[in-house]
């Protein structure tokens, strides 16, 4: 089945470009389309949103992707980027580029924005698909597990750089973490309330995964106010989830929550 591809850039208030691309299915299988949230230091060329494109096009689903402030195609510098920003940038490019109903596949740090672009628009958000979820990943995942001389160095220089990374696209080269983004991710924190968001809600985390516990994943399952919550757990599935067997069981929950939702 053939789609159109339809690429922008849309310009917020500051004069940033967030770069973004719609896949328009000629002969549309339903009216819900599928809207993609990247994780943190990835971008709309991962591996997992390429594989859910090709999934889409055949489908016969709208897949719309983006790149935050400072990722991939868009503009600024990751360094500058905060939670914050990236909610907004998600909450924009869902706003003016997608039309109708949505199902939202967020991944790692995607989930967190996931999470707050479902509470933002319940009336337009049908279901979300959530890959190894990372919300509150500033606080609970960094903060929390930093030694004292991490903590030391990012309160005297602003900035601290590591080695790991949370997503497919950082680690080759060290990651820098700004204070920034750690005191203004506080504000954006989810877990310590309920979290309410009554729609399906599918989650898929492997038990392997050392950048985001498994216990996580459970933690946000508990906190999330929908009855109609699911966690996939694989016992060998690491963080990225990106095995053949990985991208089979994505496409099979984004398929059953699409039919759900209609």
């Amino acid at each position: 089945m053939s789609n159109t591809t339809r690429s922008g850039r849309l310009t917020r208030a500051d004069g940033h470009e967030i770069a973004y691309a719609t896949d328009i299915p000629r002969v549309p299988a339903g009216p819900t389309g599928l809207f993609w949230l990247s994780g943190f230091k990835s971008d709309m060329a991962g591996t997992k949103v390429q594989a859910l494109a090709g999934w889409a096009r055949e489908a016969g689903r709208a897949l719309t992707r983006f790149d935050y402030f400072g990722h991939g195609q868009s503009t600024g510098a990751f360094l500058d980027g905060t939670i914050g920003r990236w909610i907004e940038d998600a909450v924009a490019v869902f706003d003016e580029v997608t039309v109708g109903p949505q199902v939202l596949v967020g991944s790692s740090m995607g989930a967190w924005v996931a999470l707050h672009l479902a509470l933002a628009r319940p009336e337009r958000v049908k279901a979300l698909v959530l890959i190894a979820p990372a919300p509150d990943f500033t606080e609970a995942l960094m903060w929390a597990g930093f030694s004292d001389a991490v903590k030391a160095t990012l309160l005297r220089d602003g900035v601290y750089r590591e080695a790991g990374s949370l997503d497919e696209g950082a680690g080759h080269e060290g990651l820098e973490i700004s204070l920034k983004l750690i005191e203004e991710g506080r504000r954006h924190l989810l877990l310590g309330a309920p979290i309410a968001i009554e729609c399906p809600v599918r989650i898929l985390q492997g038990m392997r995964d050392e950048s985001v516990p498994y216990t996580h994943a459970l933690r946000l399952a508990e906190a999330l106010v929908s009855q109609d919550v699911r966690v996939m757990l694989t016992k060998a599935g690491d963080h990225r989830l990106s095995t053949d067997d990985d991208l089979a069981r994505l496409m099979r929950a984004v398929g059953a929550v699409l039919k759900e939702a209609e």
